[in-house]
């Protein structure tokens, strides 16, 4: 397996060290022990802080696309509506998963390079009727952020189920769950909490609590058998107990950072990844950083540059950077400077070689 001595990719993130000696600690297990039960409790306290929220929070083992489904199939019946908000490929996907299990879906897609309109979702809720409504915070292909107030109060006025996916901004950015009405967060921890793809984080509103029990979903990704946890210690399966420690030696670093200081540490390096992208005449996708996320920049193509060539030749010095997918697949690349990535020196590093390698071509 190669390695690479610097890492600038969206996630997965870097994980510190600190991090990695969770799994160096043997741990009894999880279904019988109170020791872990009193761990959960903590780091749900943890989460319902870094989020600001006072709802409930469920913490399951699994990548963030187990949340992703388990929303949608907790709180939905077949031939329910769901109306997905899209500013990129995975506020898109939203509708398509809908449509796998037998939710009627319709999208409000905006251009990947701009925010969707909430005028035309006021239009299309008011048409249309869903019971939920999706969208994205951080669009980790396009780079941008969406914002969620206006959104949550449409869904709210409409008495519609409010699922935000905050995957890849939650932790390095304000998400405030409670003020932007989100009943159903989701969140990965091998994004802004620097862990592996080990766990899958959600939000849950007593709204969203009520709608979960009508639908009575009793899948592996079901939401339903976690309402009691931890006050009731009994799990649907075993837990991952050395990640929910790593979780919890995450989370706490980030309140002893200060939340304001995490943020403003990924807006300082959002700022300079995009600033020394610039003065090495490279784009930034879209071009008004004004809807850019702190936790990735996307940057189009250099030119004369395939993906596969600029690739290559970063990983020959020791970088690697994101490629992309759909319509923005050859076109755009992606510098992830969340968790654990976003340190200014690392960005400056990782920028200095993009800045070589463009400099070697033209000097050919």
């Amino acid at each position: 397996m190669k390695e690479y001595s610097l890492g600038l990719v969206p996630g997965p993130v870097s994980v510190p060290r600190k991090i990695r000696e969770a799994w160096l600690t043997d741990f009894g297990s999880s279904d019988l022990e109170s020791d872990f039960f009193e761990l959960y409790g903590k780091n749900q306290a943890l989460v319902q802080k870094l989020l600001e929220t006072k709802e409930s929070v469920v913490i399951t083992s699994g990548e963030a696309m187990s949340i992703l489904w388990g929303g949608l199939k907790s709180a939905l019946k077949p031939g329910d509506r769901l109306l997905a908000v899209a500013g990129g490929l995975f506020g898109e996907g939203f509708a398509d998963m809908a449509k796998a299990i037998g939710i009627e879906a319709e999208i409000v897609a905006s251009e990947y390079d701009s925010l969707p309109d909430p005028r035309k979702v006021r239009e299309a809720v008011s048409r249309f009727r869903p019971q939920m409504i999706t969208a994205v915070h951080c669009e980790t292909p396009s780079g941008t952020l969406t914002p969620l107030k206006e959104l949550g109060e449409i869904a709210r006025q409409a008495d519609a189920l409010f699922l935000v996916d905050f995957v890849s901004s939650g932790g390095g950015v304000a998400v405030g769950v409670d003020e932007n009405h989100i009943d159903i967060g989701l969140l990965g921890s091998q994004k802004v909490l620097s862990l592996p793809p080990s766990l899958s984080i959600s939000t849950v509103s007593g709204r969203a609590w009520d709608a979960i029990k009508k639908a009575n979903y009793s899948g592996y990704d079901a939401y339903l058998p976690w309402r009691s946890v931890p006050e009731v210690p009994f799990l649907p399966y075993t837990h991952d107990w050395q990640s929910m420690y790593a979780l919890h030696l995450s989370l706490s670093s980030i309140m002893e950072e200060g939340m304001e200081n995490a943020f403003a540490r990924h807006s300082r390096a959002a700022a300079l990844c995009r600033k020394l992208g610039r003065e090495m005449g490279i784009r930034l996708f879209p071009v008004n950083e004004d809807i850019c996320s702190p936790t990735v920049s996307a940057f189009y193509m250099p030119e004369g540059w395939t993906w596969a060539e600029f690739d290559a030749a970063l990983r020959l010095r020791g970088l690697v950077v994101g490629g992309n997918y759909g319509r923005l697949a050859e076109r755009v690349f992606r510098v992830g400077h969340m968790g654990s990535q976003a340190d200014e020196a690392l960005v400056a590093r990782g920028m200095e070689i993009v800045k070589n390698v463009l400099e070697e071509k033209r000097t050919r």
